[in-house]
């Protein structure tokens, strides 16, 4: 059963909008854009936005609703998925100005492959994310009848639109990063500016319920 036209117009103006919305992998997007330019926040938005691909499988197949209902499962996500992201801003303060000066710092700054997973397992261990899919979904599922197929394909949908989005956002803030990052000094800061929000983000996660 694929997806009417009624569901894609009601689902897509909604998914657009909550993408938009300034959240987590926005707010990773644009400064990872502006502090190593374009190609590596488009990048890292394109690993971001697949990261929802297995939350998608995870909502279809009703494994969303177990962790969901499991505090200890839920608590362990919290942990890995705040910790990975304090982790990569720890990496963006210890290796402030490198993508300015390799020669100095040994040619430290990630590979595009590098930074694209480091966008996909951001999403995929982030457990909000994962409560949003299991309640945000099933809101466009039309009957009880082929749910599970019906889930996959909004969770796939939401994907395109935020791989397109997340790309734009990180295409444009490296287009304005690219003349803050003709300065060394200023790129220096970019880079903190990028690990503070990084760290602030994973803090949150592992802080607020």
């Amino acid at each position: 059963m694929l997806l009417s036209p009624e569901q894609l117009l009601a689902f897509l103006p909604a998914a657009v909008l909550i993408t938009l919305s300034p959240g987590p992998d926005n707010l990773m997007v644009l400064s990872l854009g502006v502090a190593r330019g374009r190609k590596s926040g488009m990048v890292f938005g394109l690993g971001c936005a697949l990261g929802c691909l297995s939350h998608t499988l995870l909502a279809a197949l009703g494994v969303s609703a177990l962790i969901a209902a499991t505090p200890w499962a839920l608590l362990g996500l919290k942990v890995l998925g705040g910790g990975y992201l304090v982790w990569l801003g720890w990496q963006a303060l210890h290796s402030a100005g490198s993508r300015l000066q390799p020669a100095q710092q040994g040619g430290a700054e990630p590979s595009l492959r590098q930074l694209f997973g480091k966008g996909l397992v951001a999403n995929a261990v982030n457990p909000k994310v994962i409560l949003f899919f299991l309640a945000f979904l099933p809101q466009f599922i039309s009957g009880s009848q082929h749910a599970a197929w019906q889930t996959a394909q909004l969770g796939v949908l939401f994907t395109l639109q935020a791989a397109v989005l997340f790309g734009s956002l990180g295409y444009f803030a490296g287009h304005a990063g690219r003349w803050l990052n003709t300065s060394p000094r200023r790129g220096m800061w970019l880079d903190r500016l990028a690990g503070t929000v990084f760290i602030g983000l994973g803090l949150r996660l592992l802080v607020v319920r």
